[in-house]
């Protein structure tokens, strides 16, 4: 067998034999240890450097030639093999990677530059070695994703590239002094040298070997900073790749490298790549939904695909029905010994009590997301405390963050409840969510008095948890605990707690022109007119039916159900004998026939309410009504009345003043410089129109809807003035809107651009 082709461990036991040595001889000649010989001839350590070879040549009294054919053994020999504490060569990477394209090309331009090239550091610049934590929840693909990196830029740095497994999970996980040894030996640092600096020098050693190198480590697994920081390089040109279920925020000059689920159309890939091309081809329709179980999560998807790929004889379809129930999804997801909950098991395990109690509950959080307040609900804590385990759970990798909020993986919001479930009683999970919803409501009713005409500001003794010291602060909290405290408002439904039900419609009311596309407001008050039936109350019940009303047709474009429901309204308003609710009534029928073009019966109903309102003495529903005719007015093409009569109802405000309230005089005036606006464009006063829309929008307050509809409508003045650009600029602010908007004019805008699109520009640049 020719040299080259004959591995060093067994060129070296040739040599050795024929020069009729031990191995304890060779070592006695060579200075290697007898332990370092025997495992290089068994090839459980990867070939030696050089000057282990020549020591080791030098033993067996080779010459020059023999010399030569070993040190080529050990150049062709460097393979992944044994070595000690985890520590070995990188595995190939994996055959079928999918995603992560930003994260692999940003790890591996940071190799490039880290490794010298396209640099120069110059003569004042030393090279410095570059670390970056890759953390993120269990299952996230951490370890697969740096090793893929790592294959991709090995040849950058051709002094080594070693994987250490630094086992953070186990019980009793190696330290720093253990891993740094590993390393040591596997980077075949001689066992006299290792002697000569004792263990107290190791760490010097190993910075300065790694000073004088370019290597690339991979450390995996680690547990938390302390076992790390000895491990990372001073100086050189060396790259440390650390992963982690921690964030290790207590590392300092390091990057960051968060990993969370995969996105759609990659999670789909990878599972597509699993089953074969051919079955996922079949049905597209199961893959995604199998997908979406797995929460894109790619341990997940790894399961979910073995499964599949070994049971060739089932449907993906199969896959995708038995994922459907979630109280089984996580026994389902698993594949021979691999299972998803046992990865989650691991991090759960080591959290303190305080830390494995607010994540068994943060199941019951109805919404995807919460606050540290909403948190401090569920286990009776003081926000601040609250906060402080929330962040403990994103440093163990178990949440994620956005620095406000805080989410549950979809998967591991199921192991939750099974924790809660398995660990907790019945009653205590009761207790927690009924505390986290009478919190919800409380809070949702006073965020929403901000904008009722009789309310405003909390009063001063209320003793919230959140800050609600200005409407704009309400509207932000209403937002974001939106999926919450609606889960907590049917709850209260299902529950027969009609008065609370009430309570919180009731609230609400006017804050719902502030968020009108939300598109839960038709349930919302739907709901609430059901609970004053049941409560009997004529006055509340015709209260809560001409809110129905509104939203019927604003929202949903129901006209003719919004005038059945304003019809009950007013039957009941007239029962209550409460004129100012008749007169809502008249005037949610007026809304609805004007949409249905039947102006004749929408005047009418405008013209009565505006009456009742009067006698009434609701200066705000008056402001309505009066808004109301001047619309009809354009509508049936009385341009110069509609402004003659708004220029009338401008002057009522004035003189109303704080009389009206503010945000409702805000709300009206915007709606009235667009209706300003149609009015001048169907005069051909284009400049006056266009005016009117920008003092609009300049006006408009994140109002989406309010704000797409002022969009749509001045890309259709500009139109209509022959302003193609502007036009177009216009309709793309609609579009840019975002979900919120008013979705029918967004779909208008689009239908607008594809249009303009289609027509070559004029150049046309007038504002």
């Amino acid at each position: 067998m020719s040299g080259d082709l004959v591995t060093f461990g067994t060129l070296l036991r040739e040599l050795r034999l024929a020069a009729s040595l031990t191995i304890e001889g060779l070592a006695e000649t060579s200075g290697v240890s007898v332990r370092g010989i025997g495992d290089l001839e068994r090839g459980r350590r990867a070939a030696p450097q050089r000057r282990t070879v020549a020591a080791l040549a030098e033993g067996l009294g080779l010459d020059e030639a023999e010399s030569e054919r070993l040190l080529a053994a050990a150049r062709a020999g460097r393979v992944p093999g044994y070595s000690p504490t985890g520590v070995r060569s990188f595995p190939r990477g994996i055959d079928d990677f999918t995603g992560r394209k930003r994260e692999i090309e940003q790890l591996t331009d940071l190799a490039r530059r880290t490794a010298g090239e396209g640099r120069d550091d110059g003569p004042q610049r030393p090279a410095t070695p570059t670390v970056v934590v890759i953390s993120g929840p269990p299952g996230a693909g951490k370890t697969t994703l740096a090793l893929q990196a790592a294959q991709e830029v090995a040849d950058a740095f051709p002094h080594g590239q070693l994987l250490v497994d630094l086992r953070g999970m186990d019980d009793d996980p190696p330290g720093p002094a253990e891993l740094v040894l590993g390393v040591l030996k596997a980077l075949q640092v001689a066992d006299r040298d290792l002697v000569r600096v004792g263990p107290a020098g190791h760490t010097d050693l190993y910075r300065q070997l790694l000073a004088d190198r370019r290597c690339l480590l991979v450390l995996d697994n680690a547990r938390d900073e302390a076992q790390v920081r000895p491990l990372l390089p001073s100086a050189g040109r060396c790259m440390v790749l650390v992963t982690s279920r921690r964030m290790l925020t207590g590392l300092d000059s390091v990057r960051r490298l968060p990993l969370g689920e995969l996105d759609p159309q990659e999670a789909t890939a990878l599972l597509s790549g699993l089953v074969g091309a051919d079955r996922a081809e079949a049905d597209p329709a199961a893959v995604a939904e199998v997908a979406e179980r797995c929460a894109h999560l790619p341990l997940a998807l790894r399961v979910a695909g073995n499964w599949l790929a070994t049971r060739t004889g089932r449907s993906v379809r199969h896959l995708a029905d038995r994922l459907t129930h979630e109280d089984r999804r996580l026994n389902v997801l698993a594949a021979g010994d691999v299972h998803v909950s046992a990865a989650f098991e691991l991090s759960y395990q080591q959290l303190t009590p305080t830390a494995a109690r607010l994540f068994r509950r943060l199941a019951l959080m109805p919404g995807s997301d919460a606050s540290p307040a909403a948190a401090a609900q569920l286990v009776g804590h003081d926000v601040f405390e609250a906060e402080d385990t929330l962040e403990t759970l994103v440093e163990t990798g178990l949440l994620g963050t956005d620095g406000t909020r805080y989410r549950l993986h979809d998967l591991l919001r199921l192991y939750a409840r099974t924790r809660l479930m398995s660990e907790e009683s019945t009653a205590d999970a009761d207790a927690a969510r009924a505390a986290l919803h009478t919190w919800l409501l409380e809070t949702a009713t006073v965020a929403g008095r901000w904008y009722e005409p009789d309310y405003g500001a909390p009063p001063v003794d209320w003793r919230g948890t959140v800050d609600l010291s200005s409407a704009d602060l309400a509207r932000a909290w209403l937002q974001a605990e939106g999926a919450n405290w609606l889960a907590a408002y049917r709850a209260a439904a299902v529950a027969g707690d009609h008065a609370t039900v009430v309570e919180v419609a009731e609230a609400l009311h006017w804050f719902s022109d502030q968020w009108t596309f939300w598109g839960h407001w038709p349930e919302i008050f739907d709901t609430a007119a059901r609970s004053a039936q049941a409560l009997g109350d004529p006055l509340v019940e015709a209260t809560q039916l001409n809110y129905h009303a509104w939203a019927l047709t604003v929202i949903e474009g129901r006209h003719h159900d919004s005038l059945r429901r304003s019809t009950q309204a007013l039957a009941a308003a007239e029962r209550a004998g409460d004129l100012n609710q008749q007169a809502w009534a008249h005037d949610y029928r007026s809304v609805a026939y004007r949409q249905l073009e039947d102006f004749e019966r929408s005047l009418e109903n405008t013209l009565r309410a505006a009456e009742l309102f009067e006698a009434g003495g609701d200066l705000n529903g008056s402001l309505q009504a009066r808004f109301g005719v001047g619309i009809l007015l354009v509508d049936t093409d009385r341009p110069a009345e509609s402004l003659a009569f708004l220029a009338e109802t401008f002057a009522f405000m004035d003189e109303a003043g704080d009389r009206i309230a503010p945000h409702i005089a805000h709300f009206c005036t915007i709606q009235m410089h667009s209706v300003s606006a149609k009015a001048h464009s169907l005069l051909g006063d284009w400049d006056a129109a266009v005016g009117h829309l920008h003092t609009a929008l300049d006006l408009d307050r994140d109002n989406p809807g309010m704000t797409s509809r002022m969009f749509n409508h001045l890309g259709h003045i500009l139109l209509g003035a022959g302003r193609a650009e502007p036009a177009r600029e216009a309709f793309l602010s609609c579009v840019a809107v975002g979900p919120e908007a008013d979705p029918s004019k967004v779909a208008d805008a689009r239908e607008q651009l594809a249009l303009l699109d289609a027509v070559p520009p004029s150049g046309d640049s007038s504002p």
